[in-house]
């Protein structure tokens, strides 16, 4: 019985790494993709003329850029975190208290280091 337990064991950290390794791909290239972009529409718009509504238009859009890559480069720890947990054999368990983070939680959120409880009062302090 148990030789099964750690094969699903082993089976669930393998795939979680697979995904923490391509989320890590695909976001440390959208944020660089991102960055990049942002500074071609900062470019674009100095010493050109043009309308009010275009700069409130550029305006929004580097807004909402630099909120999502704002995003995306805090995920990048919290998945490098998760992956040296993985190394570590402490993967779905809390940085925080230790207890055992839930599969679900580790399903929907891969990179998942703490609790939801955990996170939510973590967050209510920032």
């Amino acid at each position: 019985m148990n030789d099964k337990i750690s094969a699903l064991e082993n089976t669930f950290l393998h795939r979680q790494q697979a995904r923490l390794l391509k989320l890590h791909t695909a976001l440390s290239g959208i944020t660089d993709a991102d960055e990049l972009e942002e500074r071609d529409v900062q470019d674009h718009s100095l010493g050109e003329a043009h309308e009010a509504e275009d700069d409130a238009q550029r305006l929004a859009f580097l807004d909402t850029e630099d909120a999502l890559i704002t995003r995306n480069a805090g995920r990048l720890p919290m998945i490098e975190r998760a992956l040296k947990k993985i190394e570590d054999g402490t993967y779905g368990f809390s940085d925080v208290s230790g207890k055992p983070i839930p599969r679900d939680r580790l399903e929907a959120i891969p990179e998942a280091i703490c609790t939801a409880d955990e996170e939510a009062a973590r967050q209510s302090v920032r």
